[in-house]
Parts: structure tokens; C-alpha cells; sequence
């Protein structure tokens, strides 16, 4: 996160996009805090294994790859909005 700020401050990002920035890398660590939440539940309620405790862990590990995912677009759309325009 700090290097992404660091990043956005020394392309010259706008406001704006700061705030933007601010507001995904909260979405990623809630979801990052729900899915881990998602695994401690999965692992007390069923220890041994289960199809669908996996898909649940998947899907929250999934949600978390979105998180990312949204962020670093994010980054690429600031820095080609930046150098091109």
C-alpha cells in the first residue's frame, strides 16, 4: 500500500485517484479478513476434509484475487492516464 502511494504521488496522481486507491486497498483487506474468517469457521467445523469447505475457501480466496486484481488495474489506468494524458 505505501508503495503504491509513493508510486501515485511521484507520477502525480490526481486527488481523486488517491482516494480511489485508499478505498480498494480497504475493500482487498476486508475481504482478505472475511476469508480468512471463511477458513477458521471451515477448519473448526470440519477438520477433516470436505468438497465444500474447499469450494468455500476457494471462492473466498477467489473474492480476494478480484480484490487484487481491481487494484492493479487501478494502478495500470492511473499510470497510462498520467504519462498519455
Amino acid at each position: 500500500m505505501l508503495a503504491s502511494l509513493v508510486f501515485f504521488a511521484v507520477i502525480g496522481a490526481s486527488v481523486e485517484r488517491f482516494s480511489i486507491l485508499i478505498g480498494v486497498f480497504l475493500i482487498v483487506v476486508a475481504l482478505e479478513a472475511l476469508n480468512t474468517a471463511i477458513e477458521e469457521i471451515i477448519d473448526r467445523i470440519s477438520p477433516e476434509f470436505s468438497a465444500t469447505g474447499r469450494h468455500a475457501k476457494d471462492l473466498g480466496s477467489f473474492a480476494v484475487f478480484c480484490g487484487l486484481l481491481a487494484w492493479g488495474i487501478l494502478m495500470l489506468d492511473t499510470t497510462v492516464r498520467v504519462i498519455v494524458g
